[in-house]
């Protein structure tokens, strides 16, 4: 086994073990403290989550399932277990999970990707260039795959490319080697006490880099004081990674970068990613020449059809107003859009703001957000449509849409849907009936 095995051993060796929260990576969690034995293990949850797997281990299951965590030595947090202050600061001591055991044990190189939008794009895009540049190299994280899971495909010289979202950032005490930072905006403030909370958990993907680690991060937040080497990056203004014209600009260099992504924003993140890429060994020149094979993932801006001459497009991953914005600007024209869910209490004054001096002539609002900002919206230049649901959106946009729709909802799917992948795939479903 490798060392980051070995370590992990050390790590759980006779230890209490809670596993806090058992979706995805906590049932990831509990195969490998199978595996490694010599530890005792507790799983907790608010559903009841008896199944083959957990024969044999002890279940902390209700509304109750937080009141013991202080008994455990090490309790291995989910990333969607929002804990606020319900726990003491010396249970919070205990917190760890997958991203932070893999930095702070680690001996690969590892390049972590967060920010509020973008994070799925540019992890896959320098996972894409490195293999196109034959690099060695693993995609895991918030992508889908469990940071862990990785273990037992590392060699020395894997690259260790991870996605990682402000959750899984929340208790990390380590920091990975080339720290990449997109942007921030107003986003899962259902999770934290306030949006200072958020964007501390963000900060700690560069919080503990050291001297000889690099931090790549948006020109408009980044720090005053950090160990790491800073490279800039900007879409709007001149910085050491920036879009100039229609090409991305590295360290003064343009380079010609064919692509099927959609949208100026997307040249900002294919930059970034040549640049990462590059700090690995990657030629940019190769990688600007490997970028069209790349294909743009589901829901992000992907068109999934056309309706009577109407082009429609599935941007579901929109989660907040400015990925609204960027999804319409992408396009030469939008003539309907459809906007609303679940109400977190974001700031909506910036898109609607451009909504209203936009010539977008359809805007149709879903529950619960979009309607609530739908008396601010000027409906004087176009027509506003409070939707019911999603099909009742759909069966609108097919009576009014000349050249294209937009699903960019700017709000979480919570509430109507298990995930945005689910909000995109009914929709995919409702255009193409």
């Amino acid at each position: 086994m490798n060392l980051l095995y070995e370590r992990l051993r050390a790590f759980f060796d006779g230890k209490n073990v809670l596993i806090l929260g058992f979706g995805r990576e906590g049932r990831s969690t509990l195969r490998l403290l199978k595996e490694l034995g010599n530890c005792k293990i507790t799983i907790a949850d608010r559903k009841d989550v008896s199944c083959p797997e957990t024969e044999g281990i002890a279940v902390i299951s209700g509304e109750n399932y937080l009141d013991r965590i202080g008994d455990f030595d090490i309790i291995m947090k989910a990333p969607g277990i929002a804990l606020f202050d319900s726990v003491s600061d010396e249970t919070k001591a205990k917190v760890t999970g997958q991203t932070d055991l893999l930095l702070r044990f680690r001996t690969n190189t590892v390049i972590g990707i967060t920010g509020t939008k973008g994070k799925s794009t540019v992890s896959s895009l320098i996972f894409h260039i490195l293999t196109h540049c034959g690099k060695n190299a693993v995609l895991i994280g918030n992508i889908g795959v469990p940071p862990l899971d990785c273990i037992n495909d590392l060699t020395d010289d894997t690259f260790i490319v991870c996605e990682m979202s402000c959750h899984q950032l929340e208790y990390v005490q380590a920091s990975p080697d080339i720290a990449v930072y997109l942007n921030l905006f107003e986003e899962h403030l259902d999770h934290y006490t306030g949006f200072d909370a958020y964007r501390k958990a963000k900060e700690n993907i560069y919080r503990f880099q050291k001297p000889g680690d690099t931090l790549i991060i948006n020109k408009d937040i980044a720090p005053a004081d950090t160990a790491a080497k800073v490279v800039t990056a900007s879409l709007t203004e001149r910085a050491d990674i920036c879009v100039n014209g229609g090409r991305a600009e590295i360290l003064g260099v343009t380079y010609d970068t064919p692509t099927r992504l959609i949208g100026r924003h997307n040249l900002y993140n294919i930059g970034i990613a040549m640049y990462a890429a590059s700090l690995c060994g990657c030629d940019p020149n190769e990688a600007a020449r490997d970028i069209y094979s790349f294909d743009p993932l589901h829901h992000r801006l992907e068109n999934i059809g056309t309706v009577n001459g109407a082009e429609y497009i599935n941007d579901s991953i929109s989660t907040c107003p400015s990925t609204a914005i960027a999804a319409v600007r992408a396009f030469d024209k939008v003539d309907t859009v459809i906007i609303g869910g679940m109400d977190r209490g974001i700031d909506y004054t910036e898109l609607i703001d451009f909504l209203n001096a936009s010539d977008i002539e359809n805007v149709i609002l879903l529950p619960d957000s979009g309607h609530k900002i739908m008396p601010r919206l000027d409906g004087s230049k176009r027509t506003l449509y409070r939707a019911a649901d999603l099909a009742d959106a759909v069966t609108f946009a097919k009576k009014v849409t000349k050249v294209r729709c937009v699903l960019s909802p700017a709000a979480a799917s919570y509430g109507f849907y298990k995930n945005f992948e689910e909000r995109g795939e009914h929709f995919r479903g409702l255009v193409n009936s």
